[in-house]
């Protein structure tokens, strides 16, 4: 698949990108990108949650009134679960929510990922660009010169640049990854998969293993 490079200014320049079949164009395996994504939200779950039981409630201890002869129902002391201002019941504790995958699954996710955006039609390659400094409103002219304003966008970058990043941080719906920090659920959250040309070989060389 040929797909025509971008410059940062929106207009398609006389380069062409091939990307390769095995990484972009393979018969998408769902299961695996939901086990793959599922894994991502696990894994940024906090698992603080905790609620008092009734050993932890403040409360007398004391029976309440007797068992038998009352009318009523049995009643034990304050901290009774049935009671108000009482310990909760099976209430939340803290746990780890995290959970394991096998490289080779979450690798099938990814390339089930990029494929989709491809069918799609929502890669775009731009040419190669840094910032000198970090400049908020370059990025913000970038993404309004490939008319992605109001759109949620993902730019994957070959190697870390801090000027990009930082340029980019402040803004509602845009992303910025180096290739190797790439993920299932961010492709899938963005609408346009922005790739720079030295991006593309890195995910290749790294999901072709």
């Amino acid at each position: 698949m040929e797909v025509s490079v971008i410059n940062i200014s929106g207009k398609a320049t006389a380069k062409k990108v091939s990307l390769d079949d095995a990484i972009f164009a393979i018969d998408p395996n769902d299961h695996a990108i939901y086990l793959d994504v599922k894994q991502h939200l696990a894994n940024k779950r906090q698992g603080t949650h905790k609620s008092k039981e009734r050993a932890e409630v403040r409360g007398s201890s004391k029976k309440l009134k007797k068992q038998k002869g009352t009318g009523g129902a049995r009643a034990g002391n304050d901290k009774s679960p049935t009671r108000v201002g009482g310990g909760r019941a099976f209430g939340p504790r803290p746990r780890d929510y995290s959970f394991k995958l096998n490289k080779k699954l979450k690798r099938l996710a990814r390339i089930s990922a990029l494929t989709y955006k491809a069918k799609e039609n929502n890669i775009t390659i731009l040419e190669d660009f840094v910032f000198e400094t970090p400049k908020t409103q370059k990025y913000v002219d970038l993404i309004n010169n490939l008319k992605f304003s109001d759109k949620k966008t993902l730019l994957v970058l070959g190697a870390s640049n801090k000027n990009i990043y930082l340029s980019s941080r402040n803004l509602n719906n845009t992303k910025v990854v180096t290739a190797s920090d790439l993920n299932t659920y961010d492709i899938l959250n963005a609408n346009n998969l922005l790739l720079l040309e030295s991006s593309v070989k890195e995910i290749e060389n790294l999901l072709s293993n």
